[in-house]
């Protein structure tokens, strides 16, 4: 975890926003930030959120964050793919209905305008790629375009533009939180270190004994990813001829499949923007969660992600005096390797 502040001073009259970045399962992280910043007495005044922080920022705006977290707890690999509900048009592979709903029941609040926040997400224009700034109407339908992965998920039609995930334009969106009010804005990356070291790494195997392990551990390769699963659920019925090429997809290998291509495509890019962005536009504090080891699609893994998030949290926090002292933490010496 690497942090930073900027050297502008705060007062306790400052509006404090929250900038939460995209990541997919490693976004759990932001429930334990949340949690840390509650603890230090920082007090939220607005949130921006990316992909999956388009969705936990929903939810903690409507202030039903413990109800998120007590979820994301108990979710098993049975639940995960009960919320993929599949299908095979032209745009992407999930419609998304399923992820909606539940985030609908936890929130109750229709419109953005009316939750108790100011809250805002991103998402990307298929058509023209540029940012999306959503702050208005239906809440579902936001979070629902925030989180649209390219190729996974289909996009959502509005106001005459097709929406996907934000992550591709804008995975950490800091300028997202001052345009809606922020004076201060605490920012989450987690996909600081997700892409491997240079160190050398045995092959991959296709041994029984390799792909059982990455089964019981949940990795999402091979026929243990959750979509890849669904997916052949959902032809296992059909034998059409057209169909056996996508069942060869879907076949464990060593090779990876088209899911680890797109997800590994897209993290590559979202870690390249997200460098420059954080140069050109640097947040007050910067939260880095240590994540690598967070598969995208691992979302039973939230205990490790929340507990990882808020210890990010707490090392930045103490070390970031200037917003101590404006809400009442006492800033402590802490040293980290430097990556």
């Amino acid at each position: 975890m690497t942090h930073s502040a900027k050297n502008s001073g705060t007062c306790p009259c400052r509006k404090v926003g929250l900038a939460l970045g995209s990541g997919s399962a490693r976004g759990w992280a932001h429930i334990g930030v949340i949690r840390a910043l509650k603890e230090a007495g920082v007090s939220v005044d607005c949130v921006a959120g990316t992909s999956i922080g388009a969705l936990v920022g929903a939810v903690y705006a409507a202030g039903k964050l413990d109800v998120l977290e007590a979820w994301a707890q108990q979710l098993e690999w049975k639940q995960i793919l009960s919320f993929m509900d599949v299908v095979l048009p032209k745009s992407g592979l999930i419609d998304g209905e399923k992820i909606a709903e539940f985030v609908r029941r936890q929130i109750h609040v229709e419109a953005i305008e009316d939750l108790p926040i100011p809250f805002a997400a991103v998402a990307t224009d298929l058509r023209t790629a540029h940012e999306v700034v959503l702050n208005q109407g239906d809440v579902i339908e936001v979070v629902r375009a925030s989180i649209s992965l390219p190729g996974i998920f289909t996009p959502v039609e509005k106001d005459h533009a097709f929406l996907i995930d934000g992550g591709l334009v804008n995975p950490v969106p800091v300028n997202v939180a001052r345009k809606i009010g922020a004076d201060f804005v605490v920012a989450v990356d987690l996909n600081s270190d997700i892409m491997p070291r240079k160190r050398s790494r045995p092959p991959p195997t296709t041994g029984n004994r390799s792909i059982a392990s990455r089964i019981r551990r949940g990795l999402a390769v091979g026929s243990a990813h959750p979509i890849v699963l669904s997916l052949k659920n959902k032809i296992s019925a059909l034998d059409l001829p057209r169909l056996m090429q996508i069942k060869t997809w879907l076949e464990p290998d060593a090779t990876p499949n088209i899911f680890e291509v797109l997800q590994t495509t897209i993290r590559i890019m979202q870690v390249q923007i997200t460098k420059s962005n954080l140069k050109t536009d640097p947040p007050d504090l910067l939260i880095q969660p240590h994540l690598g080891h967070i598969n995208l699609m691992e979302f039973h893994r939230a205990e490790e992600a929340i507990a990882e998030g808020y210890r990010a949290a707490q090392t930045a926090l103490a070390c970031c005096p200037l917003l101590g002292e404006s809400h009442g933490i006492k800033a402590q010496q802490h040293t980290e390797e430097q990556r």
